[in-house]
């Protein structure tokens, strides 16, 4: 029997308590280096994203895709949900659905095991917790009328239809309006929600101190600086991608793009784009906080163990 053979039988045989892991955290916490360890310590194992902006080619410095990461001494873990969308493009919940079911069932379909990993708490969530979604349509007319108002107003009207767990809606006029435009057609036009099948997760949260988290995010910042994230970002924008397009990101691509459109000196924009990363980890962590609340099961680990001994631990939880 070929090496082939055998391990189709080996993934055929193994008993899995679970149909997926999931490795999410604050960033800077190691969770794309965690997944990759454990894709390659289980046979077939693939990684899907879950990261809002890790989507858009391109955009690789600032949103940390580590792409170097899923190579390992010759070995290459297959990813999934990176680089799918032009820059400049906008990319939503439900198209990340859709696309994280279709990668999901293609690596189901070669016996293999997905692994999801990323920190847009609302992605994770919505695959955890089978959110149930249609598209939206664009309402001209609603558009028209909301973008006459200042972010303030576009914020105390969105307050109106939910609870605002963090300010990724209200970061900019276009999100808000984009946010409204959504909340109101599922108030206007409630109908049968597609189906979205139940998927049971180990679901590992790296757990990171709050001055080393700190810590790392201002060396990780430090270092992207220096090793070309303000030409990426001046690349774009010689692509023809507009400071508004670029600004919608936000952190990374929204402070860059001041500073390069010469509303920011260097210096303040690095001062205030660390802050914002800072406060961006805090609101991350309220979210899994969230999640946990409404009922998604989080095992916590010390992200400083090594890694050797986290893929253990999870290993010995996935099988029976």
């Amino acid at each position: 029997m070929n090496s082939l053979c055998l391990l189709c039988r080996d993934m055929l045989e193994r008993k899995e308590k679970y149909d997926i892991v999931t490795v999410l955290g604050p960033t800077a916490c190691g969770k794309t280096s965690l997944a990759v360890e454990l894709a390659l310590a289980i046979d077939g194992a693939e990684i899907i994203s879950a990261d809002s902006r890790q989507v858009y080619r391109g955009m690789d410095i600032g949103t940390g895709k580590d792409l170097a990461e899923y190579k390992r001494g010759g070995r290459v873990v297959n990813s999934h949900l990176l680089d799918i969308v032009d820059a400049g493009e906008k990319y939503n919940l439900f198209e990340f659905q859709r696309d994280f079911l279709a990668a999901y069932d293609e690596i189901k379909s070669r016996y293999g095991f997905p692994i999801m990993c990323g920190g847009s708490g609302m992605y994770v969530e919505s695959v955890l917790r089978g959110y149930r979604l249609l598209p939206v349509p664009e309402n001209p007319a609603l558009r028209a009328e909301l973008e006459k108002k200042s972010l303030e107003e576009l914020t105390a009207i969105l307050s109106g239809y939910k609870t605002l767990h963090n300010n990724t809606d209200t970061d900019t006029v276009k999100r808000a309006v984009r946010a409204i435009e959504i909340e109101e057609y599922y108030r206007m036009a409630p109908v049968e929600e597609r189906e979205f099948p139940k998927i049971k997760s180990l679901t590992i949260g790296l757990s990171v101190e709050r001055e080393v988290r700190r810590e790392r995010i201002t060396r990780r910042l430090r270092e992207r600086l220096e090793t070309g994230m303000v030409n990426e970002v001046q690349g774009l924008l010689e692509k023809g991608i507009t400071p508004e397009q670029l600004i919608y990101y936000g952190l990374e691509y929204k402070y860059l793009t001041l500073y390069l459109t010469g509303e920011m000196k260097y210096d303040e924009m690095v001062s205030a784009l660390e802050i914002a990363i800072h406060q961006f980890a805090k609101r991350q962590m309220t979210w899994f906080r969230g999640m946990e609340k409404r009922g998604v099961d989080i095992l916590w680990v010390d992200a400083s163990l090594p890694r050797e001994e986290l893929v253990s631990k999870i290993k010995g939880l996935l099988y029976e």
